[in-house]
């Protein structure tokens, strides 16, 4: 890669941020402006190993050839139409996104947090037509220290006062209960209920995982009480966790699934729900919507990403990489790392505070030229483009220790 030339420093780009930008991230100090595969480099070309992939928007790496040439051939014929006319490629796009997943169903929307409003809307109306909940009454289980978006209605059931501080009054209709405790959720379902949603691996919270029989139990239990088990893979799905689905595996099938990031590719924003028939056939035209949503070009490069999946490569090379991660993570315990949790290439590691916080721990490994992202005090998460490769992702184990010691 060859930095573009610019007259702006990374320091001049960074101030010139401040007085015109919302304050609601927290960068490191670092300015992206070329990226291929698993390496960006700043506009003084400075090269760095991307460890986090966009959060799993970027699983298939920078400007994926396949993808690239999706978007190049779609620019070229047609943009957006809008959902008032058909367009001649969301079909193909539903069609292999509902068999790569074993549902029925897709509702194609653009962000995360749009897909997972879109799920509560459908399971509420779905507990009113389908379940006979009385009229706004449907309650929705969720889990403590989940991450599903920043909207309103989102926040309103998070457990973390950042994002709540500030912006009640809040939406009603949710019940919040430990997660990975069947116990409590059994406790929390009742006939009011619509759905229980969660995230099958907790992303945000410092992937968290839970118990072996955890997700199975949410599925018997939302069976047999008779609401619907909705899983947020935004972050954890699409090959992710060496499965196209981190519920597969514990072998289960929710009824109502929501996807986003990694399905378009780190080129478009794309999500969607996807579910029974039965579940998202409540939907009648007017009642839900997005002008983008099913657009063309995303419908081209969600196709594409599909394709990839269907293939088995990704999910393989998650499982064969993340043996390569756990090992490297395994022998820094005890010297830096309190302890980690890791399945397939994504992993939340808990650093000894007396080594620093995880946003210190983000600037070393920055310096040397290794970009992650802290979450909650002390601890880092890994999430790599699943393209990366054993040497790669050595490199950046080996800096780990450097920095701790």
């Amino acid at each position: 890669m060859t930095a573009p030339v610019t007259a702006r420093s990374s320091a001049d780009l960074i101030s010139a941020e401040e007085p015109v930008l919302a304050h609601n991230y927290h960068p490191l100090p670092v300015v992206v402006a070329r990226a291929e595969g698993t390496w960006v480099e700043d506009v003084e070309g400075r090269r760095y190993l991307d460890m986090l992939a966009g959060y799993s928007a970027l699983n298939f790496g920078h400007r994926h050839p396949a993808l690239t040439e999706a978007a190049h051939r779609q620019l070229d014929r047609l943009t957006l139409t809008s959902r008032a006319f058909h367009n001649d490629r969301l079909a193909e796009f539903a069609e292999r996104l509902a068999a790569l997943t074993g549902l029925d169903m897709v509702l194609p929307m653009n962000t995360g947090a749009e897909a997972v409003e879109s799920g509560i809307k459908v399971a509420r109306k779905w507990a009113y037509e389908v379940k006979g909940v009385p009229a706004d009454q449907a309650t929705i289980v969720v889990a403590a220290e989940n991450f599903h978006g920043r909207t309103t209605t989102i926040v309103s059931f998070s457990t973390d006062e950042t994002a709540r501080q500030g912006f009640g009054p809040f939406t009603p209709g949710f019940r919040i209960v430990p997660y990975n405790d069947l116990a409590a959720l059994e406790a929390a379902v009742d006939e009011t209920t619509a759905a229980v949603l969660l995230e099958p691996i907790q992303g945000e919270a410092g992937v968290l995982i839970p118990d072996e029989g955890y997700l199975a139990g949410v599925r018997e239990l939302t069976r047999r009480k008779g609401c619907l088990f909705i899983a947020d893979e935004i972050q954890s799905g699409l090959g992710r966790t060496g499965r196209t689905l981190a519920v597969e595996h514990e072998g289960v099938v929710p009824d109502v699934l929501l996807l986003g990031k990694a399905l378009g590719g780190g080129i478009v924003p794309v999500s969607a729900v996807v579910a029974r028939r039965d579940v998202l056939g409540v939907l009648r035209p007017g009642e839900h919507g997005s002008t983008f949503g099913g657009n063309p070009l995303a419908a081209a490069v969600g196709t594409a990403v599909v394709e990839l999946l269907e293939t088995g490569e990704f999910q393989r090379r998650a499982t064969e990489l993340g043996v390569v991660l756990r090992g490297g993570l395994s022998s820094l315990v005890g010297r830096g790392v309190v302890g980690f949790r890791a399945r397939g290439l994504w992993a939340g590691v808990d650093i000894d505070p007396e080594f620093g916080t995880g946003r210190e721990i983000g600037e070393r490994l920055m310096r040397e030229g290794i970009l992650v992202k802290d979450t909650h005090g002390s601890t880092i998460r890994l999430a790599p483009p699943l393209t990366i490769t054993t040497e790669e992702l050595e490199g950046a184990l080996g800096a780990l220790e450097k920095v701790l010691t």
